[in-house]
């Protein structure tokens, strides 16, 4: 009988809370698909640094299961009060408690245990889906083939089932302390409307959107940010929006008491005040779903930012086939010469020198103009504080100004396909990255470039890709005539190779193998620069002829840059964090959405009275409809557009330090809107699902 029963009611459950049951539905899916990069062995396989991937993805399902969780919990406990007179019921008719908890766990257990098997055949699609763009991605084919993985699967099923096990718990315990009086009572309490305090209350809103105002002057205008004010503001944040509601479900009151002129205007009343009363009910949910809102919009954004950086710069920071740097000024490269020429087929092989003559007037200029640095090489006056800029500590910069010839630089532009430049005795251009430029401008009248025969007037800059993270100069080389070189001394080597086809996978490897120094390896067994290199003590002398470059956020800078082995594992690593954030921003916007969804269908017998009246009064169905597409959007915007103000501003502020910093020319709004359009994509399907589902229990007799 029990068994009869639970079955019709999972039925029923299923068509109430369609929603719900998609929703997490989907939630498996993401999670199996997305648990696929932490046991797949091939990913394992690829690079020493899997473990990122593994990091990454753990620490969002970390978050994940804890808003899981929550919004388990919170339908649980939702759907027994909505069922709460109906348990009520059966106490009365002599059913036993323990046989009523345990036929509404044996539904929800059904209800948990069928959007679960739904959605591991939605995350088996799903997985073929996310391989496919991860592989496109770090550059690498993919053939199609479900990896089904105990470990993932087991995993997925104890994230699953541990959040669905602890609601119900958590449920049963709240129901065994509820007598017939109280299963009566609970539904009809979720619906009291307390109406105290509120003039006061009204006075939350403006107050809200005063600290929302100052929060953007601050972040736009205000330079010296500390740990103070920014613990100060994100406790304002989270304040401000669980306030918000409380103020403007006042405020609506307070106005519909003073007849506002709105209030006349057609349904405007109907509307004010169911909108006035859900908000009321439901004002701390409504400042979770916002939180859970503006957490989608800047992971998305964020995981948008890395993406773009890894599409359209990444390659370029790496012009060259191949590129091995060399403190030793003599160095030859007879050992990766003829590693190259072993494992590769050669085009061209070209060996070079950086020189320097003593003088630091370009790395001064940096350090003391770039709005990276500050103040940090800047004295009380204002003047350059020399004494610290020739300690160096940072290695940004080469102790020295770094020197190229003529000649090497137009061999060095025509392996990359790029026009010779011309040079008349007595002038010198300077190669620059287009974002250092583009932030300092034009400085050529700062410097005094000297030959053999005086100073040499300037005849230019040149922007173009050309691998100035420690290699050709950091951030900037200037060029000379070959002439003038007599009067320098070679500060390091270089050498840069054109090969036919692409690296073997395992080249960058060979050539790291080749270093005899094992204090100079990073964590991936990669050799490093003195500028980048991490040990606690460095016996052998510091030459100063090592930098790694300006940029910030994503930095590589290593002594041999293989690009076809180095672009995919720095994909890899941004792939890292890309995915994960929009792993996160799926399942809370996914959540956030389906409480705002369950709420309103939930809901509908009470409304189907009020526009039965609404109908009986000469409303048409067709106007009725639009008092409910009105009413719904009220009710869905109104979280929205506060997690787009406050998302906004964050996304527009990151995304313009973003470009700042990493030097792609887009506007930091791009981001945000890119994210806010994917945003409203999934937004549409929930709010019309909604919406028809709404109008059909409205219509219902």
């Amino acid at each position: 009988m029990l068994n009869k029963l639970a079955f019709r009611n999972v039925q029923r459950s299923v068509r109430d809370y369609l929603v719900y049951f998609l929703t997490m539905s989907v939630v498996t899916a993401l999670m199996f698909s997305f648990h696929t990069l932490l046991f797949s062995e091939d990913i394992q396989e690829m690079y020493e640094m899997a473990g990122i991937m593994a990091v990454m993805i753990g620490l969002a399902t970390f978050f994940i299961i804890l808003i899981v969780a929550w919004l388990m919990n919170y339908m649980v406990r939702f759907i027994l009060e909505k069922r709460s007179r109906e348990f009520a019921i059966y106490l009365l008719i002599g059913m036993k408690k323990k046989e009523i908890v345990r036929l509404y766990l044996r539904e929800n257990l059904l209800l948990g245990a069928g959007a679960f098997v739904i959605g591991l055949g939605i995350g088996a699609l799903l997985q073929q889906i996310l391989l496919s763009v991860f592989y496109s991605m770090i550059q690498m084919e993919y053939h199609l083939h479900l990896e089904w993985n105990r470990s993932c699967f087991l995993l997925t099923v104890a994230c699953y089932g541990g959040c669905y096990l602890v609601a119900l718990f958590r449920c049963g315990r709240r129901f065994r302390k509820m007598n017939i009086h109280d299963l009566m009572e609970s539904q009809k309490q979720n619906e009291e409307i307390e109406e105290k305090w509120e003039k006061e209350k009204q006075m939350l809103l403006p107050i809200s959107l005063i600290f929302l105002t100052a929060f953007g002057v601050f972040l736009f205008c205000y330079k010296n940010w500390n740990m103070g004010i920014l613990l100060f503001f994100l406790i304002g944040l989270v304040l401000t929006i669980y306030l918000f509601y409380t103020g403007i479900a006042a405020w609506i009151s307070c106005y519909v008491k003073r007849k506002g002129n709105a209030v006349y205007r057609e349904d405007m009343l109907f509307l004010l005040r169911q909108f006035s009363s859900k908000v009321r009910t439901m004002s701390f949910t409504m400042g979770t779903l916002t939180a859970l809102f503006t957490l989608a919009l800047l992971g998305s954004a964020v995981a948008l930012m890395f993406n773009h950086f890894q599409t359209q710069v990444l390659t370029g920071k790496y012009p060259f086939d191949v590129q091995v740097y060399s403190s030793d000024p003599a160095d030859d490269f007879q050992a990766e010469i003829a590693l190259l020429e072993k494992e590769t087929r050669v085009n061209e092989i070209y060996t070079y020198q950086i020189y320097e003559n003593g003088t630091n007037q370009v790395n001064t200029w940096l350090y003391t103009h770039l709005k990276e640095f500050g103040s940090d090489y800047l004295k009380e006056d204002g003047t350059p504080d020399l004494e610290e800029i020739q300690k160096n500590e940072a290695m940004i910069y080469c102790d020295l100004d770094t020197y190229m010839g003529l000649s090497d630089y137009n061999v060095l532009r025509k392996m990359l396909n790029l026009s010779e430049v011309a040079l008349k005795e007595g002038e010198y251009l300077i190669h620059i990255k287009a974002r250092v430029l583009g932030e300092t401008g034009d400085f050529s009248n700062r410097l005094e470039i000297t030959g053999a025969d005086g100073a040499l007037s300037f005849a230019g800059y040149y922007t173009e890709n050309f691998s100035q993270d420690g290699h050709n100069g950091g951030d900037y080389v200037i060029v000379v005539p070959d002439a003038v070189l007599q009067t320098m001394r070679p500060y390091y080597a270089e050498m840069a190779a054109d090969i036919e086809g692409s690296a073997p996978s395992n080249l960058q490897n060979h050539l790291d193998a080749l270093e005899t120094d094992e204090k100079q390896m990073d964590a991936q067994g990669h050799v490093m620069t003195e500028a980048t290199a991490e040990w606690e003590e460095w016996d052998e002398e510091e030459l100063g002829n090592s930098c790694c470059g300006s940029d910030n956020i994503v930095v590589y800078s290593a002594k041999n840059l293989v690009r076809d082995n180095l672009v995919p594992e720095v994909k890899y690593m941004l792939s890292s964090l890309i995915f994960p954030l929009f792993y996160v921003g799926l399942v809370f916007l996914c959540v956030a959405l389906t409480v705002l969804s369950v709420h309103q269908l939930s809901d509908a017998a009470k409304y189907r009275f009020r526009y039965r009246v609404l109908s009986q009064m000469g409303y048409s169905k067709r106007k009725i409809s639009w008092i409910i597409l009105k009413q719904l959007l009220g009710y869905y915007m109104c979280p929205v557009c506060m997690a787009l103000a406050i998302s906004g501003l964050i996304a527009v502020y990151a995304g313009g330090k973003f470009n700042f910093y990493t030097g792609i020319s887009m506007s930091g709004g791009r981001y945000f809107l890119t994210a806010a359009a994917l945003f409203f994509g999934i937004y549409a399907v929930y709010f019309s699902v909604t919406y028809i589902g709404f109008c059909r229990n409205v219509e219902r007799s």
